[in-house]
């Protein structure tokens, strides 16, 4: 009996030594203070603005979104571990949060993981047109690579599946296919989301890093590549169009120069079965920029970057300038400033911040050929 109990004994200890588990709680606190000039104000006619004014207020996520998350790994031998991850965003300066898609708007995913072969993870995950994160002078900050193409690039994605390969001679590859669940593959109007689906190729060395990335959205009402259109109704909300469901083609590329770091980057986004498309409504835009990070110390960063967007159609086209740091006190504390104004043509109206297209007071665009002008200094913490 004794040797009976003593057999168990260590078949359950090297179950548990075989079986190693960790769970990690993270998250990041940002605030500060922003001023911005620009801002529509005023009621017209079809709710468009009539006016402009300045704004001074507290901030919630400009140099990067405040989050909380959970996230685990167990290995459960011959090499192979099983994760998941559990991520939300939340506001700090008034505790609400998180956005949109519930408790765990940006990620909620399990999946599997071997050294060799790769990880593979299902749930919801933050879009891979996030993939331009790691070439944007400014870390996709709220004015940055998502402003001119209103939120196209950050997205989230639920039903989603993604393998991310090891790295091989310095290359790797990483893919997603998110499921629409209506009974027609690309969508019907009956589910939340039209399906979408991306991969992003990566080489990186030691002088360079170069990446592209193919993605589309599916319009989740009728499954084309067009997101909802212009109103001839109300005119102040011209409909999301291109910026919601699109395919967009990425080619970007990271140059290491000792203490600097030469950031650049062209996206073609291309629409497809639009349909009552109005004048100033774009079906394809052309966006680029370019930028540099001096790591001046160990703990400063100074960056300078130029964003642009074209768009057919007479949407016109749109310029932000923008410079900023960043300086560490700690490992996990730094201090933050960003100056940018947004410079348009004739007859566009793009803001500094990833606004819904139109000329509605609510989507906090200028008006027409108006410039939009801005900073904000904080302090972010991670955890």
């Amino acid at each position: 009996m004794k040797k009976a109990l003593l057999a168990a004994a260590l078949m359950t200890a090297g179950v548990v030594a075989h079986a190693q588990s960790s769970v990690t709680l993270y998250g990041r606190l940002d605030a500060g203070l922003e001023y911005m000039t620009g801002v529509p104000q005023g009621v017209g006619a079809n709710g468009q603005a009539t006016g402009s004014t300045n704004r001074f207020k507290a901030e919630s996520g400009d140099w990067g979104t405040s989050l909380w998350g959970m996230k685990g790994v167990e290995d459960i031998g011959g090499g192979n571990k099983v994760l998941f991850q559990l991520e939300g965003s939340f506001n700090t300066m008034t505790g609400s949060g998180p956005g949109g898609g519930g408790l765990f708007n940006r990620w909620a995913t399990v999946g599997l993981s071997n050294d060799q072969y790769g990880t593979f993870t299902m749930g919801r995950m933050l879009y891979i047109s996030n993939g331009v994160w790691d070439f944007d002078p400014f870390g996709q900050s709220s004015w940055s690579s998502a402003s001119l193409v209103r939120g196209r690039n950050w997205p989230q994605s639920s039903n989603n599946f993604a393998y991310q390969s090891p790295k091989i001679a310095g290359f790797d590859f990483y893919g997603q296919y998110a499921l629409s669940n209506a009974t027609n593959w690309n969508g019907n109007g009956t589910t939340a989301q039209g399906r979408e689906a991306g991969a992003q190729v990566t080489y990186t060395n030691a002088l360079f890093q170069v990446r592209g990335i193919y993605d589309e959205i599916r319009n989740p009402a009728n499954g084309n590549l067009y997101g909802p259109g212009a109103s001839t109704v109300n005119p102040a909300n011209i409909g999301s169009g291109v910026f919601a469901a699109s395919r967009e083609y990425s080619a970007l590329v990271n140059v290491f120069l000792g203490q600097f770091k030469v950031q650049a980057a062209y996206q073609a986004i291309r629409s497809a079965g639009a349909t009552n498309v109005l004048p100033g409504q774009p079906t394809t835009l052309n966006h680029e920029w370019g930028g540099v990070t001096w790591q001046a110390t160990p703990a400063a960063a100074l960056i300078a970057a130029v964003y642009h967007v074209n768009g057919n159609n007479g949407a016109g086209n749109a310029t932000i300038y923008t410079i900023g740091g960043s300086y560490n006190l700690s490992k996990r504390t730094l201090l933050d400033i960003q100056v940018a104004t947004a410079q348009n043509s004739k007859t566009a109206n793009y803001g500094l911040n990833a606004n819904n297209a139109g000329t509605a007071t609510s989507t906090d665009n200028p008006l027409p050929g108006h410039s939009q002008t801005g900073v904000y200094a904080g302090i972010q913490h991670s955890f």
